[in-house]
């Protein structure tokens, strides 16, 4: 398996549509939000998938987002923009956050770090 240069820090969202909401009206807020980080500095890539021909184990909702940051000090920095829940972010991020629901989230990193030492664990 090819060896990766730099490891990244992947924020993982699973989130359905609220009712009568449009699939295409939600991705395009979605992007619109996070092409702002992007653009930023603050995201390093994303991803928006979405279950094919539903398949998939329950609970997993329908939409997965992947949002990848360089560190964590990136990461704290796109939280800092959303939680300060102000123009123009809070206009877009609500855009996205009023269509969705049964969030899920999860921190993943790729493995292993390249700070990882093997021979001196102690577990």
């Amino acid at each position: 398996m090819p060896q990766q240069s730099g490891t990244m820090d992947i924020y993982h969202i699973w989130c359905n549509l609220k009712p009568g909401v449009s699939d295409l009206d939600f991705v395009r807020n979605l992007r619109a939000y996070l092409d702002r980080l992007q653009q930023t500095g603050k995201l390093a890539r994303y991803r928006i998938t979405r279950s094919k021909l539903g398949l998939r184990s329950l609970p997993l909702a329908e939409f997965h987002l992947m949002l990848e940051f360089e560190n964590l000090a990136q990461l704290d920095s796109a939280f800092a923009v959303a939680a300060a829940r102000t123009d123009p972010v809070e206009q877009v991020h609500h855009a996205v956050n009023s269509l969705v629901t049964d969030l899920g989230f999860a921190l993943y990193r790729d493995f292993p770090d390249p700070v990882r030492v093997e021979g001196q664990e102690r577990f």
